[in-house]
């Protein structure tokens, strides 16, 4: 129990309470400078009916949801080579590598992309250079695509790792009696690697989607007004909108909304895992 107590007292120092002050605040009222610690649920009124709040949030789910499907994409072929191909004394080198992307800072990365995606940037440079367009291309850039394709690359490794877990756990011999039965390569993976690495696959899944959708530094960079998520608002409303109540509403409905969306997910992993057995 007195080992307990100390990371019990800090974790409630640091995330409840916070959380707490949060949810109280998202019940008060703002009249610009001024907080009115009263009751009211004009906030989350605002919040729920606000047509322009509701494009944005369900822009981010859009966001969040092409980035996650994306990542898991990019992540698996990854995970499965360093599972069956490499050698099991090289693994923790190519785990070890996944890991250099994190070495950078995350805005590096992200002004990175800029200078890829941009109107002077790599690609239209490559493109120009190789004669495919004459002029550079505007919509690769400050957009949703770009948006997604950021907020994919600096996930990846995050999804991978989950992944190559699960298929590390997959009983080789189970492949072994389904090559032995005649399925070929391409059937034995969509009947054995693929359903036993599922589990990996739900937690890469709930571990991309959960933080991208409260990004807001990425969508602000290379996101352009069209590629603005509603973290974006949350951080208007606090700084520059003197609306600390409306933020928070804003904050706690996205909260609820990803939490709905991930309980959904564990409790498909938990059906599939009894489904299996």
């Amino acid at each position: 129990m007195f080992l307990i107590s100390p990371t019990l007292a800090f974790t409630l120092l640091l995330l409840a309470m916070p959380l707490l002050l949060v949810v109280a605040l998202s019940f008060w009222t703002q009249d610009y400078l001024t907080l009115h610690r009263t009751f009211s649920l004009q906030s989350y009124k605002t919040a729920w009916t606000e047509p322009m709040y509701q494009y944005l949030m369900g822009r981010s789910l859009k966001i969040s949801m092409m980035v996650t499907a994306m990542t898991v994409l990019l992540a698996y072929p990854v995970a499965y080579f360093i599972s069956f191909y490499v050698a099991p004394k090289r693994k923790a080198m190519w785990i070890f590598l996944i890991t250099i992307p994190f070495w950078t800072s995350y805005l590096m990365r992200i002004f990175l992309w800029k200078v890829i995606l941009g109107y002077n940037g790599v690609v239209n440079g490559s493109l120009m250079g190789l004669g495919l367009i004459e002029e550079p291309l505007s919509f690769i850039l400050y957009n949703q695509n770009a948006v997604v394709l950021t907020l994919a690359h600096s996930w990846v490794p995050f999804a991978i790792l989950p992944i190559f877990v699960a298929l590390e756990r997959v009983d080789r011999s189970l492949m072994e009696a389904a090559e032995d039965l005649g399925d070929s390569k391409i059937r034995r993976f969509f009947r054995v690697t693929l359903p036993l690495s599922m589990p990996g696959v739900i937690a890469a899944t709930i571990i991309v989607f959960i933080p991208t959708i409260g990004d807001y530094v990425t969508p602000r960079l290379v996101g352009g007004p069209n590629g603005l998520m509603i973290a974006n608002m949350i951080e208007l409303q606090f700084k520059k909108a003197n609306n600390a109540p409306l933020g928070a509403a804003l904050a706690i409905s996205a909260m609820a909304i990803v939490t709905c969306v991930a309980l959904i997910f564990i409790w498909m992993n938990k059906k599939y895992i009894r489904g299996t057995k």
